[in-house]
């Protein structure tokens, strides 16, 4: 592993474009951030291919692989070029630098199209262990031992937004729910892209990461195991439950502009559907306050219907949490003056 972790590193340490020639499948479960997908076959390719090698062995598959990739040779090379170019006009690049490419385990895929990137007398080069190893790295950077800082509060104290100013003045954070592309409720997904695979969102955490001189804290907002439909790494989580905890503190005024300020944007079906889906948990009462609400905007009793709610959730999630640090921000500004009172408590 230690050999590997080198050659990914030394990967990683040369610039230019980053492409990654699997399938579109492959690479939507999970890839290299800011990496190109230019794929050598498409999924269809991919599982014809795969079936041969299986039922016919080695040879006959790359036959038929070099079929597949005869009829499309030239748009391939066309998009590897166009990336290049791109490349040198977004970086002002127009010195030496490497195409690194990689595929599934570092073999023939990528090597391929090195081979015929050096007839173009380029410099490619490839990831040895391809995304395999990639994959390795990243499960193994959640069991590095962290010191993690949660960010807990219930449900409209303002936690993202305090995790957002921590980062704007150079505090290493990770968000979580931007990286989920949720917020980790019923609305999460409101306002928000489509959420990427349980896979890439550990690929994002473990870059981000990477970043970190991993002595200092890390500011994390407090979560569930689930943002959504991504999963948070098992280490990683349990890593943030034995963590210090700052609880944020506010006025109910205070979280319920929080919400308003939130949600309010947002269209009216899109909220009642929202509140549809938690209706058996809200009981009937609360969930047509929360419907007639949103139909006569009056957005303050579409919060307080849902916040009791989200109060007895939290409530819940929060026992048998320990080394706990109250920190009250009712009234208070989010700015630069916060963070004093952060690192007071630290």
């Amino acid at each position: 592993m230690y050999f590997k972790r080198k050659e990914l590193e030394k990967f990683r340490s040369f610039k230019g474009p980053l492409i990654d020639v699997r399938s579109p499948s492959e690479y939507y479960k999970g890839h290299l951030p800011n990496s190109i997908n230019i794929p050598l076959f498409d999924n269809d390719e991919r599982s014809i291919i795969g079936t041969i090698y299986k039922k016919e062995g080695r040879k006959k598959a790359v036959i038929e692989g070099l079929k597949f990739f005869e009829k499309k040779m030239e748009l391939l090379l066309d998009n590897l070029f166009m990336s290049i170019e791109s490349y040198k006009t977004n970086t002002n690049k127009n010195n030496e630098f490497f195409i690194r490419i990689y595929c599934s385990r570092g073999g023939m895929r990528s090597q391929s199209i090195a081979w015929i990137l050096e007839k173009y007398r380029l410099n490619p080069i490839t990831l040895k262990g391809g995304y395999k190893i990639y994959r390795r790295w990243v499960l193994d950077s959640f069991t590095k031992k962290l010191n993690i800082v949660v960010i807990g509060g219930k449900t409209g104290t303002g936690k993202t937004r305090l995790l957002s100013l921590l980062e704007k003045y150079k505090y290493q954070t990770i968000d979580l729910e931007g990286f989920a592309c949720h917020r980790g409720s019923t609305f999460g997904g409101l306002g928000m892209k489509e959420q990427p695979t349980n896979e890439q969102f550990e690929n994002k955490i473990a870059e981000k990461l990477y970043t970190f001189k991993t002595i200092n804290n890390i500011f994390v907002e407090a979560e569930s195991a689930n943002i959504g439909k991504c999963k948070i790494p098992h280490e990683f989580f349990n890593q943030m439950k034995k963590s210090r905890r700052i609880e944020i503190i506010r006025s109910e005024s205070n979280r319920l502009n929080e919400l308003i300020n939130t949600y309010s944007v947002f269209k009216k079906e899109e909220l009642k559907d929202a509140v549809q889906r938690i209706k058996k948990r809200l009981g009937p009462q609360r969930t047509k306050i929360a419907i007639e609400s949103i139909d006569n905007e009056k957005w303050d009793l579409v919060c307080r219907s849902v916040l009791d709610y989200y109060d007895r959730c939290y409530e819940y999630e929060k026992i048998g949490k320990e080394n706990i640090t109250l920190l009250d921000l009712t009234d208070k500004k989010y700015d630069e003056k916060i963070l004093e009172l952060i690192n007071n408590v630290l």
